[in-house]
């Protein structure tokens, strides 16, 4: 007997609450975990000085690259533990951690926008920008720009002192930016 054509007459129950939330930590555990493990983000045994200016931005570009999803967990982090002394930002500063986790980190395809594809990198610098303007209208400006600036300091100094030799790129991953839901070969 065959049934083509025909239509299901019963469909799977919807998704209780409790199951999105299994998702949302089983994606939250597969894209913050294994994106770029954190052991090799700090291996001590990694870091040396750079041996000239060329090979210090060489070195920038290829970690952020590699690590740019850690890296904005760092400015993130940074940019938090800032507002704990502004109730107002730090509640819009959640909600904009919201946008980032859907947006960003919890996603399972790329986002397209009237047919093109929008990198990860436009996505996250969008969002940089949003959580950085939609906070300095809150007030706490000063408190915001020295947290960014430290934040950028730091990953600066992290992205030019750790040395790239161990990070075993492929020619694409080293030159592309794939969404963090998108495989990797």
């Amino acid at each position: 007997m065959t049934n083509y054509g025909t239509i299901p007459t019963s469909s799977s129950p919807p998704a209780t609450n409790l199951e999105f939330i299994t998702r949302a930590k089983d994606r939250l555990k597969s894209g913050l975990g294994t994106r770029r493990p954190w052991k090799l983000l700090v291996n001590l045994r990694s870091f040396n000085l750079p041996s000239n200016f060329h090979d210090a931005i060489s070195r920038i570009k290829t970690n952020i690259s590699f690590f740019q999803m850690n890296y904005a967990i760092i400015l993130l982090i940074i940019l938090f533990l800032s507002l704990l002394w502004h109730p107002i930002s730090l509640i819009v500063f959640v909600v904009l951690i919201a946008a980032w986790l859907f947006l960003y980190f919890l996603r399972d395809e790329p986002i397209v926008i009237f047919g093109r594809l929008i990198s990860d990198r436009v996505i996250l610098v969008l969002m940089l920008i949003l959580t950085v303007g939609l906070l300095l209208l809150t007030g706490a400006i000063l408190n915001i720009l020295i947290a960014v600036a430290v934040g950028v300091v730091v990953i600066l100094l992290h992205a030019a002192f750790r040395n790239t030799s161990d990070l075993f790129l492929d020619e694409e991953e080293g030159h592309s930016f794939s969404p963090p839901g998108a495989p990797v070969s």
